[in-house]
């Protein structure tokens, strides 16, 4: 065969080596899991280079559930493809303790100063010395979750909302020892908040809330499950907060009509849990109709004072928008039959939100 005739095929496959197939693995790479594309840089140098050449794949560090996860976190982050990190996912993890954190404060600072996003949900042998390391070195995060953790106190949030201003999203729920004055710094640190949750910090009282109430007007989302202790007063100025679309206040005991009123001055909530709260009744689940024009998930479960003339106000106002509706538990609803709901709300497709 003659050399002229090989050469285009050879320019042709080269091209194919060198240009098209690096293009694809790119692609598909960024859609793969984080032990996956581990394995591919195994497979061989060009694709080892390949890859480890394109940033946007190594912007996550995900150890969710992992053993050893605070070895192999100081490691991976010690990796110069891992210099531009933004996420780090530890949730669940094992073996992450205060002191890896306070190695990355002192070996890995420079992969850390884009994070945006840390994750440390499980996390339970992580106390304020280990939350003061990591927020050290964190100045752009944006979003931080710290759930059930009972060792964290006012100490670490005090170091979250000093070394991190540009928070928005922050995740509480069970740290059972934080207090009000934790909400007094979060509100005077972090008034453009748009997402709080506050699950089962049984410590806080209505002075705590009042003060996120008052100064943190840009929230969305706001979790209050499981937190009984505050009084009826507490959910007047929910409706100083105009952007909030999700509310969750499952189990709030001292939820008046009067309360949910108020609530009902929030025109764009969307999501409204009030499972469990058993003062409530007609007068406020109709506020709540006539108000929240948007609403689309509503849960009553368990609330004996509603009838079907709730459900009938809540129909004429937004039955074209409701998709989640949990009645269950409700004695005094007698027209509940999913055939009787699709009657009133006809793009219902969620009938039980608890079991």
């Amino acid at each position: 065969m003659d050399a002229k005739e090989i050469e285009p095929k050879q320019t042709t496959t080269t091209t194919w080596n060198r240009e098209t197939i690096p293009k694809v693995m790119k692609i598909v790479s960024t859609k793969l899991p984080q032990r996956d594309l581990i394995s591919l840089l195994l497979v061989s140098p060009w694709l080892y280079r390949t890859l480890t050449s394109y940033p946007p794949l190594w912007m996550a560090l995900d150890f969710r559930e992992m053993n050893k996860a605070g070895d192999r976190l100081i490691a991976a982050t010690s990796l110069p493809r891992y210099q531009h990190v933004k996420e780090i996912n530890l949730e669940f993890a094992q073996d992450i303790e205060d002191k890896h954190l306070e190695v990355l404060q002192s070996k890995c600072t420079v992969s850390l100063q884009k994070l945006e996003s840390l994750n440390l949900n499980g996390c339970q042998k992580i106390s304020d010395k280990g939350i003061e390391a990591i927020t050290s070195t964190c100045s752009k995060l944006k979003v931080f979750s710290i759930y059930w953790n009972v060792r964290v106190t006012d100490i670490g949030i005090k170091h979250v909302v000093e070394n991190c201003k540009q928070i928005i999203d922050l995740n509480l729920s069970g740290c059972k020892n934080i207090t009000d004055k934790a909400l007094q710094l979060i509100a005077e640190n972090h008034q453009d908040l748009e997402s709080l949750n506050l699950t089962r910090c049984v410590k806080l009282t209505d002075g705590g809330l009042q003060q996120i109430l008052s100064k943190c007007s840009s929230l969305q989302s706001l979790n209050l499950y499981a937190l009984s202790s505050f009084t009826g007063k507490a959910y007047k100025n929910i409706s100083s907060l105009p952007h909030l679309k999700f509310l969750d206040l499952c189990g709030a005991q001292n939820l008046s009509d009067e309360g949910l009123s108020c609530v009902a001055k929030c025109k764009n909530i969307v999501s409204l849990n009030l499972t469990w709260c058993v003062r409530v009744t007609d007068v406020g689940v109709e506020a709540i109709a006539e108000g929240c024009t948007s609403l689309e998930f509503l849960s009553l479960f368990g609330i004996v004072g509603v009838t079907d003339k709730c459900l009938e106000v809540l129909s004429r106002f937004c039955s074209n928008t409701v998709t989640t509706l949990d009645v269950n538990g409700c004695i005094g609803i007698k027209r509940r039959s999913r055939d009787e709901l699709l009657q009133l709300f006809p793009r219902l497709r969620c009938f039980k939100v608890h079991s």
